[in-house]
């Protein structure tokens, strides 16, 4: 019978008790010990659950306290200079300094880069290296993590970021060679491996996910001489593992690397398998990740057994294991608990849990067992109807959707003309000041949420509520001086989940976290259906805000391209269409705001680049429809309307085309944690509409100086013209203090002030 695995399971916990103690011991209610304890528990909890759903083999290491590609760097003392008095101090702070800042103690820190993990959801920690760089291990998790799986009677395979994939997905302070630093990493890697060989470990999983990228020969040549070094040292079977698409022309070296095992993806690429079982040699193990790791809709039997039988035929059952695709961190961790969904529609999903009971059906089946089949062909009977169900197709949406002509991605003229008539409605001053849009979500705001939808404070109640706290934040932005203020979002649970609600084709969980970084957590809408908007979905709320002031008010929105990237999509429509009828419903709430009064509107699109293909020949098709999606959105609206958008750690160098094919009228994007050195692609390219690079890094505590802001302004002035420059923030306020964003903002807008007097002091 096939082995049943998979390669990782999400961190955060049912109830997201991670999450809880994270920020109890950032905020200093707790101590490290009882972080650790609750670290420990949700392994310990987490192992056990899998291997119950039917494991054979159970990861470890896979386990983190913020981020996984962190803690390699932790591991193997790739920490920067600046963070190790810290990590003299306190190794956890240091840890921590690395992932948030750090500014206490006499320690002024910022936080490393933080960027996509491949075209997922998730943040990764970007580690910093340079020429001459020392590794060598440091610290015992990965062996500690074995022992403990080990203690409860776990057959358990240890997890590692591989050597090639660690460097490549790094950057190099000083513009050096990163793959140069290999020989350096390779004795510290063999050394660990060593370890994990006496302590019992008879696999070990090196993830080496750049294998689905474009690779230079130069990468492919560090892949050989890596795998060939760790193969001569004293070390555990290894699994390669690759995901999130097809190996392609990496295939060949991937396959001959001498590794024991190799893992592929065959939800996203099923159609290599043929060739992978050709290249693959006679002594390999093929790990099949045959059930989809970053969605939640069950699988298809139809196309997975064939897929199985094939792979059976060919190398029999010892050499073939079952897995995910991926690892399981992108989808939430129990179906179960989810009691409140339609029966129907629950039926057809499978979150971490019973992706894993599905793969031991599959392998029963294999092995003949009766009750095994029936089971699977009722699967595919259930999915079969539910392409029939009531709102699955909606005529009027596909209809409307059809007729849909290319004068629906046109504004009515050119960014010049419109930036004349912004210019005479609006009239703000040079360099104006504005924030992203969210305003921080207080506990008593998210209380008040959850009694009024329990039904425990009634609607009228709720409502005062909420325009008391928006007129609060409207008087907080005038008192401090903004020039464009936001109404502050606190009806708003999250920028994705709140539009979901109130659009026909979506369902909500209720206990369906998925992490995005360390402690941040975000609960995927389900798009099952077409979709639709019934009825405006914030126009009253930007209304009432903008007749508490005279001050232009803008309107907040998500966009298309976001909304499906950040949502479980369904899987029986291509993705460009679930995103053009999106687009659409967006299209009709732009209108309603124009029509009522507010003359910016904000559609964010963090999520354009985190949608690209990840092998660059696809990427024209994809950037095709996405700016067509965000067109049709913003289409149609008076020359005087400004457009908005903003996008959050993203590369821009590759894509700076498509990002000015949006012909938005302003773009505000991330630099605080590169330093304003994301503008240099807007500056090569001659952007030509506004741009608001972030000038302080919401995701840290950290609050920056007024000088250090005007330093940053000043490097954006260095590429930009003043006419262009917007002041803010570099994302929304709504996981941070009031006391920090007050503090912050006043720095930020007395850095506008002093550098509007310094360029108006400026002869001519």
């Amino acid at each position: 019978m096939p082995l049943v695995t998979h390669s990782g399971f999400p961190r955060i916990g049912l109830k997201r008790e991670l999450k809880r103690a994270l920020e109890a011991h950032w905020r200093g209610g707790t101590d490290a010990r009882a972080l650790k304890d609750t670290a420990r528990t949700l392994r310990l909890s987490h192992w056990q659950l899998a291997h119950a759903a039917g494991a054979d083999v159970v990861p470890c290491n896979d386990f983190s306290l913020y981020d996984h590609v962190l803690d390699t760097a932790v591991l193997f003392d790739a920490i920067p200079e600046r963070y190790r008095l810290v990590f003299a101090e306190n190794a956890l702070d240091g840890y921590f300094a690395m992932a948030r800042g750090h500014k206490r103690g006499g320690h002024d820190l910022h936080a490393l880069e933080m960027t996509k993990w491949f075209d997922t959801n998730y943040h990764y920690l970007v580690p910093e290296l340079q020429a001459g760089q020392r590794f060598a291990l440091n610290g015992d998790k990965p062996l500690a993590e074995f022992r403990e799986a080990r203690s409860l009677g776990l057959h358990a395979r240890p997890v590692l970021l591989g050597p090639v994939s660690f460097l490549l997905l790094s950057k190099t302070v000083d513009g050096s060679d990163r793959l140069a630093l290999l020989d350096a990493l390779l004795p510290p890697y063999a050394d660990l491996l060593g370890q994990l060989a006496d302590a019992g470990a008879d696999w070990v999983q090196l993830d080496e996910p750049c294998l689905v990228l474009d690779l230079e020969d130069v990468d492919r040549a560090a892949y050989r001489h890596a795998y060939a070094t760790l193969a001569a040292a004293r070390t555990p079977r290894l699994l390669l593992a690759s995901y999130f698409g097809a190996l392609g022309d990496n295939l060949a070296m991937a396959a001959a690397l001498p590794a024991d095992g190799l893992h592929v993806d065959l939800v996203r690429a099923p159609e290599q398998l043929d060739a992978v079982l050709d290249a693959l040699p006679a002594d390999r193990i093929l790990s099949a990740g045959v059930v989809d790791g970053r969605n939640i809709w069950r699988s298809h039997p139809g196309r997975v057994l064939p897929l199985l039988r094939k792979a059976r035929a060919r190398i029999g059952d010892e050499r073939l294991w079952l897995a995910p695709s991926c690892s399981l961190l992108h989808v939430p961790i129990d179906l179960e608990a989810e009691t409140g969904l339609d029966p129907q529609r629950r039926a057809s999903m499978a979150f971490a849990r019973q992706k894993i009971e599905e793969l031991r059906v599959y392998a029963d089946a294999l092995a003949g067992q009766p009750e095994a089949d029936a089971a699977l062909a009722a699967q595919q009977g259930l999915l079969d109807a539910q392409a029939n169900a009531p709102g699955v197709v909606v005529a009027g949406v596909r209809g409307r959707l059809h007729a849909l002509g290319p004068q629906a991605c046109l504004r009515r003229s050119a960014h010049a003309v419109r930036r004349a008539s912004q210019a005479e409605v609006l009239d703000l001053p040079p360099l104006p000041t504005t924030t992203i849009g969210s305003f921080p979500q207080t506990d008593d705001l998210r209380k008040a949420r959850a009694a009024h939808r329990a039904g425990k404070l009634d609607d009228e109640a709720y409502e005062q509520r909420l325009r008391a706290e928006i007129e609060r934040v409207v008087r907080f932005q005038e008192r401090l001086g903004l020039d464009v203020l936001v109404h502050g979002e606190p009806e708003r649970n999250d920028m994705v989940e709140y539009f979901g609600e109130q659009l026909d084709g979506y369902l909500f969980t209720r206990l369906g976290w998925v992490q995005s970084y360390g402690s941040r957590c975000v609960k995927p809408p389900v798009i099952w259906g077409d979709v639709a908007r019934p009825a405006p979905m914030t126009v009253r709320w930007s209304r009432y805000a903008q007749s508490l002031t005279d001050k232009p008010m803008k309107g907040m929105l998500t966009g298309p391209v976001t909304m499906l990237q950040w949502s479980f999509v369904r899987d029986d429509l291509p993705r460009e269409t679930v995103c053009r009828q999106i687009a659409l419903a967006l299209r009709d709430e732009v209108h309603d705001l124009e029509a009522a009064g507010i003359g910016l509107i904000q559609i964010d699109e963090p999520a354009l680049r985190e949608g690209l293909p990840l092998r660059r020949a696809d990427w024209p098709g994809y950037l095709a429809w996405a700016v067509e999606c965000f067109r049709i959105a913003a289409g149609g609206v008076r020359d005087a309307t400004q457009i908005h958008t903003h996008m959050c750690y993203s590369e821009f160098n590759d894509i700076i085309e498509a990002v000015a094919a949006m012909d938005a009228d302003v773009i505000s994007i991330e630099t605080s944690r590169s330093r304003m050195e994301l503008l240099d692609a807007f500056a090569r390219f001659r952007y030509p509409n506004g741009i608001g690079p972030g000038v302080y890094d919401i995701h840290s505590p950290r609050v920056p100086g007024q000088e250090e802001i005007l330093d940053l302004l000043h490097k954006a002035l260095d590429v930009l013209q003043p006419g262009q420059l917007w002041i803010n923030p570099d994302c929304g306020l709504k996981t941070r203090g009031w006391p920090e964003v007050e503090q912050a903002l006043r720095h930020m807008v007395d850095g506008a002030r002093q550098l509007r007097a310094e360029l108006e002091a400026i002869p001519g």
